[in-house]
C-alpha cells in the first residue's frame, strides 16, 4: 500500500491547539460538565479544585477535545503547573505537540 502523500494521523492534533496559553480561559476552582461530544462516554462532571480530578479533566481534554473546549474548559496556568504529571499521561506526539508550542519550560 502506498502512503507517500498521506497526512500523519497525528498531523490534526496540531491543528486543535490553542494560540497561547492566554487563549486558555477554563476555571481555576469550581465544576465544569464537559459536552457530550468531548465526554461521550462516561463521566461529565469534574471539580477542578480537587487536584486529581482536573489531573483527569485535563487528560481527557488534551485526548479528545477541540480547540474551542479547550480554551474554554482549561486553565492556563493549571495546566503548565500540572504539565509535569500530565504530559506523563499523553501520547508522545501530543505531549511534543503542547511542548513545542506552549508549555513555556519546553519552548524553543
Amino acid at each position: 500500500m502506498e502512503t507517500r502523500g498521506l497526512p500523519s494521523r497525528w498531523s490534526g492534533h496540531a491543528r486543535r491547539l490553542p494560540s497561547s496559553l492566554e487563549d486558555l480561559s477554563g476555571p481555576a476552582t469550581g465544576t465544569v460538565v464537559l459536552p457530550l461530544q468531548v465526554a461521550w462516554s462516561g463521566r461529565r462532571a469534574y471539580d477542578v479544585s480537587d487536584e486529581r480530578q482536573r489531573l483527569m479533566l485535563y487528560a481527557l481534554l488534551l485526548a479528545e477535545a477541540q480547540r474551542e473546549d479547550l480554551e474554554r474548559f482549561l486553565h492556563g496556568e493549571s495546566l503548565v503547573r500540572m504539565w509535569p504529571r500530565l504530559g506523563r499521561l499523553l501520547g508522545p506526539h501530543a505531549r511534543r505537540a503542547w511542548e513545542q508550542e506552549l508549555i513555556p519550560a519546553h519552548r524553543q
